[in-house]
């Protein structure tokens, strides 16, 4: 299959994950055998997701499972990211998590104690809020009370639901949304619509005209547009798209798929 004329204008491609290459694991239509013909033409690819569910390493194997060649350096995961902000900024502090085992990983790994699970936890110095699916109520009372008391929040994101093969879960942003309600507070948010996801691709990356695709106007376009880089979007089954109409700039395509954007058929 031939690249498209967008694909052509491009040397390297910053992709979103859920709802782009694939959804609920599961690959979108096209996109195992458009990501292996840009690979073919010389093109590079990094992946950067707001997805705090599971580690990079997690991610590459998913990618190999469906048929989609990348390394770990290909991979920028915002639990990464988090791990970076707290081990720079909130190293030897205590920490409660709202997450996954990926995220305490990170939380651990970045020098901070967690207290999940001990009497201590209404009075970590941090909350950090990432997406779970195994979200119960005693989290968000010892994360309300922490920082209540005055704890940091950090979040991962603030997307509202991702993208799940029987329609879409509540994301990271629902359970975050609770908590802030709840404070009063507004947490620092470490993934998109910040720009540090896309810096860090960039600078695995190298030199060259980049192009983001994301399925997400508040997210990925955002991000794209604080980092000063060109974006496309995707209809992604669930993704609010009526935010393009007031939202600048414009992305450069949109279209129904990312094998779409990609390639010709």
């Amino acid at each position: 299959m031939p690249l498209s004329a967008l694909a052509n204008r491009y040397d390297q491609f910053i992709l979103d994950l859920d709802g782009c290459v694939w959804v609920g694991g599961e690959p979108t239509p096209g996109a195992v055998g458009a990501l292996e013909e840009m690979r073919l033409a010389g093109k590079r690819l990094a992946f950067a997701t707001n997805n705090a569910y599971e580690s990079g390493e997690d991610l590459v194997a998913q990618l190999w499972k469906i048929g989609v060649r990348a390394s770990l350096r290909d991979v920028v995961t915002v639990g990464g990211a988090m791990q970076h902000v707290l081990a720079e900024t909130r190293s030897r502090r205590t920490a409660f998590v709202i997450g996954t085992a990926a995220m305490h990983r990170h939380v651990t790994e970045a020098g901070l104690r967690v207290l999940n699970g001990t009497d201590l936890a209404s009075r970590a110095e941090v909350v950090v809020v990432a997406g779970t699916t195994e979200l119960v109520y005693d989290d968000l009372r010892r994360a309300v009370q922490a920082v209540t008391r005055g704890a940091d929040l950090l979040a991962t994101a603030r997307d509202p639901t991702y993208p799940q093969p029987d329609g879409v879960w509540p994301g990271t942003g629902a359970i975050l949304a609770a908590v802030e309600y709840a404070t009063g507070r507004t947490a620092e948010v470490v993934g998109k619509p910040e720009p540090q996801l896309f810096h860090t691709a960039l600078d695995r990356l190298g030199e060259g005209n980049t192009l983001v695709v994301g399925d997400r106007v508040g997210s990925d376009l955002a991000a794209a547009a604080a980092a000063k880089l060109d974006a496309a979007l995707v209809h992604s089954d669930g993704s609010d798209h009526s935010e393009l109409d007031d939202f600048e700039p414009k992305p450069v395509a949109v279209g129904q798929t990312l094998a779409g954007l990609l390639v010709r058929a």
